[in-house]
């Protein structure tokens, strides 16, 4: 007989088991999610639109508005590290995690080639230490990590936000979109427990990321903007871009 529950860490992480066989596994930690996600990027030549080495087109326009300023960036779930490359070389100081090493690995030789100034990590973002992060962050990217997340693991991704994001600080949020022209599940969470399975990702509304993410200050929630393959930037209209502030009062201790 097992009572392994005494912490909300422990609850969590017996929520994981749920999807840990299968799909993406659900979470960015290690185990069956790292095994998923290090088959995923082996064959670097796959067809996989978000394999382009170039960046999101709603990064770009950010900066272009000047909605959001070189400083420190965190790019959670960097995969072959296109945003972070980016950012660094418009003068960001980037740190970029991913859980699957061949990830980290490919993104490392892309940074080598570019001659970009980058700090990869390779390692589950809940969980890395504050001796690991050169936070606080003036940015944290996600360009498709949050959508592959259960349900329960975004009470871990809100933590991680309150550690490691400045006040004033952004989020850049890129995720599957809800409705007409949109990807991924659309199953109610509590569906998502019964089938046992994340079906590829989760798709959100508008709504349910302003609600989410109701701690911070909206700036922006659109569709991302379909770029053409000549295009120096990504762009699929199949995801929702949304940029999140965070207000300016000190974060308590």
């Amino acid at each position: 007989m097992d009572r392994t529950i005494r912490t909300i860490e422990d609850v969590l992480a017996l929520l994981d088991g749920f999807f840990t066989s299968g799909s993406e596994a659900g979470r960015l930690a290690t185990g069956d999610g790292q095994d998923f996600w290090d088959r995923f990027y082996a064959d670097r030549s796959r067809s996989v639109p978000f394999f382009v080495a170039k960046p999101d087109e709603n990064l770009a326009a950010y900066l272009d508005q000047g909605l959001i300023a070189p400083g420190r960036a965190l790019d959670l779930g960097c995969g072959p590290g296109r945003n972070a490359l980016y950012l660094a070389s418009l003068g960001f100081q980037v740190d970029a995690v991913d859980l699957s090493p061949a990830a980290v690995a490919w993104a490392k030789d892309r940074a080598d080639k570019a001659g970009a100034d980058v700090r990869f990590l390779h390692g589950d973002a809940f969980t890395l230490p504050d001796s690991e992060l050169s936070g606080p962050y003036d940015l944290v990217v996600d360009s498709g990590c949050f959508h592959h997340l259960p349900p329960h693991r975004r009470v871990s991704y809100l933590a991680l936000l309150d550690r490691v994001l400045a006040p004033g600080g952004h989020l850049a949020l890129t995720c599957f979109a809800a409705g007409e022209m949109g990807m991924g599940s659309e199953l109610a969470d509590a569906d998502l427990y019964r089938e046992r399975e994340l079906q590829g990702g989760l798709a959100y509304t508008p709504e349910s990321l302003r609600w989410i993410f109701s701690d911070l200050t909206e700036v922006e929630v659109r569709r991302m903007r379909q770029e053409p393959p000549e295009s120096p930037l990504f762009g699929v209209t199949f995801l929702w871009t949304a940029l999140f502030r965070r207000g300016t009062a000190a974060v308590p201790a």
